[in-house]
């Protein structure tokens, strides 16, 4: 990826949380640190595969607590406890999209087009102790400029795996604007097995956009010893339940177990139904789809390492195949 690609979204990032913001309130006096790094990174060569959603990369910054710019905090509002504890998130990401035979010149029209979708994102987390509510604004452009091919191909030479020969055909530029919304329940202790705790956090949700439009709803499990409260699952890469980019361990180290289930009812797939305002590649879509999940999490110290398996169900509807592939994680507060 170029460095001018990444540093254009940068700015323009900047420029959200600056066309929202203006000055910043910060009423947290609390002792503890002042905000996260995470990075994410999925996959689905872990599983032996090269196709669909092939790629996700995301690197996001969870900033101080209840240091929210006015501008955020106002087009927040409608949405949020106003007694509510805020961090404000700034996201880069680049999600890679195949066909199932990427060495095909011209791509089987039965199956999913190529596309690179890459973006910056500017959110807020609000944590109730009751429920975390969170809202996300995306910017970024699907196409050539989203620079698929070139990452893609790099990493393949640099492995020494297929080409991919495809990207030709992929899909045109186009701007990306897309609005998320999620709002998780805080976890309640539904047992504690051979002295274990096993606690349950609901989630319902939604995507607004030429990039995805969707409901979606779900459910996380944690099984562990002394769970962490406040800690609603390791960050994920849209249109995945994003999962929370700060966490408050208990101990110097601990880990524990989860596993999920989501149900998405799609209404537009930009990677599935092609181009908003011009012809290109397109496949008939399953209208509903859903996710299992299911991983582990560790924390030591001020760290957070997660490592997620998500089987998908189809996303086409001429197809029956099963699309997996791995989330690792790693968040660090500071």
């Amino acid at each position: 990826m170029s460095v001018t690609r990444l540093a254009t979204l940068a700015v323009a990032t900047a420029t959200i949380g600056a066309a929202l913001g203006g000055p910043v309130l910060a009423d947290t006096a609390r002792d503890e640190p002042d905000g996260s790094f995470n990075v994410t990174f999925e996959n689905d060569v872990f599983n032996g595969t090269d196709r669909h959603y092939t790629n996700g990369v995301s690197i996001q910054y969870t900033d101080t607590l209840n240091r929210v710019p006015h501008g955020v905090r106002y087009a927040a509002a409608p949405f949020i406890d106003p007694g509510a504890d805020i961090r404000v998130t700034y996201q880069l990401g680049q999600n890679l999209y195949t066909p199932q035979d990427i060495e095909r010149k011209i791509p089987d029209p039965e199956d999913r087009p190529y596309a690179g979708w890459l973006y910056g994102s500017v959110g807020v987390v609000a944590d109730t102790k009751d429920s975390l509510t969170s809202l996300q604004l995306s910017l970024g452009v699907v196409g050539p400029a989203a620079l698929g091919e070139q990452v893609q191909s790099f990493v393949h030479s640099a492995i020494d795996t297929r080409e991919p020969r495809g990207w030709d055909s992929q899909l045109e530029n186009e701007p990306a604007l897309l609005l998320t919304f999620e709002r998780k329940w805080a976890e309640r202790l539904v047992g504690e097995p051979y002295g274990f705790q096993i606690d349950a956090s609901p989630y319902v949700g939604g995507a607004l956009g030429n990039v995805f439009t969707h409901a979606n709803g779900g459910v996380t499990f944690r099984l562990g010893y002394d769970l962490p409260k406040n800690d609603y699952g390791p960050p994920r890469i849209q249109p995945a339940t994003p999962g929370s980019g700060f966490f408050e361990p208990v101990d110097d180290f601990g880990w524990y177990l989860f596993a999920g289930i989501e149900a998405r009812a799609v209404a537009r797939n930009i990677f599935l139904d092609g181009n908003t305002f011009k012809d290109s590649p397109s496949v008939d879509k399953n209208l509903l789809v859903g996710d299992l999940s299911y991983g582990v999490v560790f924390t030591v110290g001020q760290a957070r390492i997660s490592m997620t398996q998500v089987l998908r169900s189809p996303e086409i509807s001429s197809e029956s195949v099963i699309s997996r592939f791995t989330s690792l994680g790693v968040t660090y507060r500071f």
